[in-house]
């Protein structure tokens, strides 16, 4: 983004989530210190894709957890096609289960939407300035991770959609009520399930329940 854009507030921010309401409220929360910004919005992952092709945007936001094909692969298309853009990934799910994983993914930062008030302007101000902000709570992380790193944990193996399936039978979801969530089959799921179990040496859904639960990747 140019100098004297930035000084203006002319940014072009893209929001990315299945949710109007959602949308609507970042864009309130971001014209108060942006006023004069353009947004655009996407509900999916197919609008979010041809948006970020046809129009240039100073910065994105995105939700990771959107139905069908999710933000983790938005987000890995964005980087391939326009890495020098960049992401902020919205989520509700605590920084122990995504953030590492869409940092390594390219994202700029990781927000939680119950702090997008604060953390996404400081994060915004970042991303425009060609940084990374990181919140508190995922510097903690992220130094656990460093410390973990040489002994390679078994769901760094697991491809993006894997370990989201997994996160999500961990915390105690059914193969169909996941099969739901994601615009998914059931065959699918079970099949990403055999998967992980596989990878991860696990033989049923409480060994992943307990795998996750002792390394902080779900809420207790």
């Amino acid at each position: 983004m140019k100098p004297e854009a930035a000084r203006d507030n002319k940014v072009r921010i893209l929001i990315i989530d299945d949710h109007f309401v959602v949308r609507q409220g970042l864009s309130l929360i971001l014209r108060e210190h942006y006023p004069n910004a353009t947004f655009g919005e996407a509900s999916n992952a197919q609008e979010a894709l041809e948006m970020g092709w046809e129009h240039e945007w100073d910065v994105i936001l995105l939700d990771i957890s959107m139905p069908g094909r999710g933000g983790l692969d938005v987000l890995k298309e964005f980087k391939k096609s326009r890495p020098k853009t960049p992401v902020i990934v919205l989520s509700m799910h605590p920084e122990d289960q995504f953030a590492i994983r869409v940092l390594k993914l390219g994202a700029s930062s990781y927000v939680r939407k119950d702090s997008a008030g604060h953390d996404l302007t400081l994060a915004l101000e970042a991303a425009l300035r060609g940084g990374k902000y990181i919140t508190p709570v995922l510097a903690e992380r992220l130094a656990e991770h460093v410390e973990l790193d040489q002994e390679h944990p078994a769901h760094e193996s697991l491809t993006d959609r894997e370990y989201q399936v997994m996160c999500l039978l961990a915390g105690g979801k059914t193969v169909k009520e996941i099969g739901v969530e994601l615009c998914l089959s059931v065959k699918t799921i079970s099949t990403h399930r055999t998967r992980i179990l596989e990878k991860m040496r696990l033989r049923n859904n409480a060994e992943i329940m307990s795998y996750a639960m002792r390394l902080g990747l779900v809420q207790v």
